[in-house]
């Protein structure tokens, strides 16, 4: 018979080794589908219901001025999934993946590689993932309403909260959640399709108009803009060109942004139930912006700033608590996202990325060195009559864009004209701001290369 005393236990604790807790972070990132920087109550919307959001801000971090490099879903998740402009990660139209060295440079397969489990739920985006590019996948877009009678909001949730709970709980996880809404079902009759349960909280509800919601905005766009075959004129046809549709339309788009809300909020009640809230970096933004009607205007592409600027919510916990709740204006971009996350990991950052960790923005006593402009690309989608091609720098003070299939400029003083409604291309007075924001492009153009 096997006798072991008590002095026998208390030796083979001692001698037993100490498995200690990997300390990197978990990774939790979060995105959404055409929403703009203002699809928050935090950031002062005050119609859109976004209580979890707003509560993650308030114990996390926001940037208030993030913005994309190429204002359209594939060509952004792809800068987002590489760290990488247009002009050097090459995915312009829809339908095409990373190529498999492309691929092992993502955020995800580095993560992977450096011993993550890693997930994916929802909207990919770019082409479909490589054949086992994730542990848990389970990838769908393009209907509000899933064949199966479930919301595709809800759909997200459900499976992103089984990724939780079927993750291995002996190594750091890695999950994206892409949410299908608040983006329009575009062969649809009716472009937004919320869940019933939405309604209550936006009855009696107006939204405002944008001042900027006007058929004489609508005209002051370029020619080959202020047309109807612009694809931005004809989805405004479908969803805002009478006042009862915009209301419907737009109370509906922010119900949708309430579903993806609640959605968030069951997503950190289960990190906090599994205890694993404190160790886990959140983050949520979005993949685009989007006009509300704006010049005439639905959807985004244009090099305007609601097409632009996106949310940017961060909850690290690295962060010390009186830094939480706090902002920043700085200007990040969704090319910063992939090497935000590694830097977070201790993961080596490819050579290839062009964004930067915007972390010292939170965890450093002062504000870090940081860019004060930006280049923006968008290739033409469609046909140069919908969607042209633009090009641009975007400075805190002023946006200088060039169209390359017209031969046309378009210059704005953001310090004076923050609604860019007045286009100064032809006005001597900004001739010689023009023509330094001229070189600008070219210089930063190179660079994104």
């Amino acid at each position: 018979m096997l006798r072991v005393t008590l002095f026998g236990l208390l030796m083979l604790v001692a001698v037993a080794p100490v498995v200690a807790a990997d300390p990197r972070p978990n990774v939790l990132f979060l995105l959404a589908d055409d929403w703009r920087w203002d699809t928050l109550g935090c950031a002062g919307n005050p119609v859109v219901k976004t209580p979890h959001l707003d509560a993650l801000a308030a114990d996390g971090f926001r940037f208030t001025h993030c913005r994309v490099t190429t204002s359209i879903c594939c060509v952004s998740r792809a800068s987002i999934l590489t760290g990488q402009h247009m002009a050097r990660h090459g995915i312009d139209r829809f339908g095409v993946p990373p190529a498999p060295a492309a691929w092992k440079e993502t955020y995800p397969a580095v993560l992977r590689a450096a011993g993550y489990w890693s997930g994916f739920v929802g909207k990919f985006g770019v082409g479909k993932p490589p054949a086992g590019g994730f542990d848990f996948q389970r990838v769908y877009e393009g209907k509000h309403w899933l064949p199966s009678g479930v919301h595709v909001t809800e759909q997200n949730a459900r499976d992103a909260l089984a990724a939780l709970k079927e993750r291995p709980k002996g190594k750091p996880f890695a999950l994206s959640v892409s949410f299908f809404a608040s983006h329009a079902e575009d062969s649809a009759p009716e472009q937004y399709l919320p869940q019933p349960w939405s309604a209550k909280h936006y009855e009696g509800v107006t939204v405002p108009v944008p001042p900027t919601a006007t058929e004489a905005h609508f005209k002051r766009l370029p020619p080959f803009l202020a047309t109807e075959l612009n694809e931005g004129r004809a989805r405004w046809r479908k969803r805002f060109d009478t006042p009862a549709k915009f209301q419907r339309a737009m109370t509906d788009y922010y119900r949708l942004a309430t579903e993806v809300d609640e959605a968030v909020g069951r997503l950190v009640a289960e990190l906090k139930a599994q205890g694993v809230y404190d160790t886990t970096l959140v983050v949520f933004t979005g993949d685009n912006g989007y006009f509300h009607g704006e010049r005439g205007l639905a959807d985004k592409w244009f090099p305007y700033e609601e097409a632009l600027r996106v949310p940017l919510i961060v909850r690290d916990p690295r962060m010390a608590k009186e830094r939480r709740g706090k902002s920043s204006d700085a200007m990040v971009l969704n090319i910063d996202l992939a090497p935000t996350l590694l830097a977070a990991a201790g993961a080596a950052l490819p050579a290839g990325m062009q964004g930067a960790d915007v972390s010292p923005h939170y965890l450093a006593a002062g504000p870090p060195a940081w860019r004060t402009a930006f280049y923006y690309q968008h290739p033409v989608i469609l046909g140069k009559d919908r969607i042209p091609s633009s090009e641009g720098v975007v400075r805190r003070d002023a946006t200088y864009t060039r169209w390359p299939d017209f031969d046309f400029e378009e210059l704005y003083d953001r310090s004076t004209d923050p609604r860019e409604e007045t286009n100064r291309a032809a006005d001597p007075a900004a001739a010689a701001t023009q023509a330094a924001m001229r070189k600008e492009l070219s210089a930063l153009r190179d660079g994104a290369k």
